[in-house]
């Protein structure tokens, strides 16, 4: 009688970009940078490379998300670029075909669309981007099956056609922080990612229906999920712990309504917070792995064992680029050495 045999499996990195504005800095200083990490990435073997949609906020200038993934798919070679994600609410789903369409048209087999349906903003804002509450999240699945249409095959007689896009099946992922889009990524066979780096309560729930309610499709035969979550890498863990400060200092920003530039980290972050304050962030930022190269290991490891993540998506919101630079690469050098169980089914 033969056993099955599980072998481990090399989980794959990428990253997420929220295209961070520095004190002291510009956007136009945040798309250099980003731009720069990319082409790091690519060479540090990163799979995907995704930016984020948000409106309104000085400290991120990821915007207009398909221009700027235009710009750095523009200066790679291979890495896939992508949004994580576009928040479909905001936007024609026509709209959003063209682009990616043209995208994926400009950069064959390498633009994936990450879809939200959280409007990335605050209400003020999304009044200014026209977008009109009453009802709209109710049509979030018809819309994803909307743009769905126009990335397939032209039907007979199809009235509107997305051109470029129509016939490029270009990839679409849900992404969320709640249980809604795992349920409608299962249904709909789509890969699934989760966004733990600022909401992570429901990861484990929503992984577990995503998994058990998945449906194959023409794009996936069986689930894939990816899970997102802060990394920040130094040389020694304390380096890594201050710089961990800019991002515990923008959360504390957001709390109070003040949202601004990347702050600079700092020695005592205990003196800026109050411990309500220190609570919430905590709980928000907990999906976070900070320290030296061997305490992040370790915190990965842990985390693909705990999730059984198909691909780790990696934040890191730090204010000097070099350093930044300096922690992706760290994070790189332990792919494919953080391995997760294969399931025998």
């Amino acid at each position: 009688m033969s056993e099955a045999v599980a072998k481990n499996i090399a989980v794959p990195f990428s990253v997420l970009d929220l295209a961070p504005v520095p004190q002291g800095k510009t956007p136009a200083d945040a798309f250099q940078s980003s731009l720069e990490l990319a082409q790091h990435a690519e060479k540090w073997g990163y799979q995907r490379y995704w930016l984020a949609e948000h409106h309104n906020m000085t400290g991120i200038a990821s915007a207009a998300t398909s221009v700027l993934i235009g710009h750095i798919a523009g200066g790679t070679k291979t890495i896939r670029v992508g949004s994580g994600g576009v928040m479909l609410p905001n936007h024609s789903p026509l709209v959003i075909a063209e682009q990616f369409g043209t995208l994926a048209t400009l950069y064959p087999g390498r633009i994936d669309l990450g879809l939200g349906r959280a409007p990335g903003t605050d209400q003020r804002t999304m009044i200014a981007l026209r977008r009109h509450m009453s009802g709209e999240i109710d049509n979030f699945p018809q819309d994803v099956q909307e743009l769905q249409y126009y990335f397939g095959d032209v039907q007979p007689e199809q009235p509107v056609q997305a051109v470029p896009g129509q016939g490029l099946h270009v990839p679409i992922w849900l992404l969320g922080s709640s249980l809604y889009s795992a349920q409608l990524a299962a249904a709909l066979g789509l890969p699934f990612a989760f966004a733990s780096h600022f909401a992570p309560d429901m990861l484990y729930q929503a992984l577990a229906i995503y998994r058990s309610k998945f449906q194959p499709s023409a794009q996936l035969q069986k689930p894939h999920a990816m899970v997102c979550l802060n990394a920040i890498a130094a040389d020694t863990d304390e380096e890594a712990r201050r710089m961990f400060t800019s991002n515990q200092q923008q959360f504390i920003n957001l709390r109070r309504g003040k949202p601004g530039k990347l702050p600079a980290p700092v020695d005592n972050i205990e003196s800026l917070w109050s411990a309500q304050e220190r609570f919430g962030v905590d709980q928000a930022l907990r999906l976070s792995v900070v320290g030296n190269k061997e305490s992040i290991r370790q915190g990965l490891q842990a985390i693909l064992r705990e999730t059984e993540a198909d691909e780790l998506m990696i934040n890191g919101q730090i204010f000097d680029h070099q350093a930044r630079l300096h922690s992706f690469e760290i994070v790189s050098q332990l792919q494919g050495e953080l391995v997760k169980p294969a399931r025998i089914d």
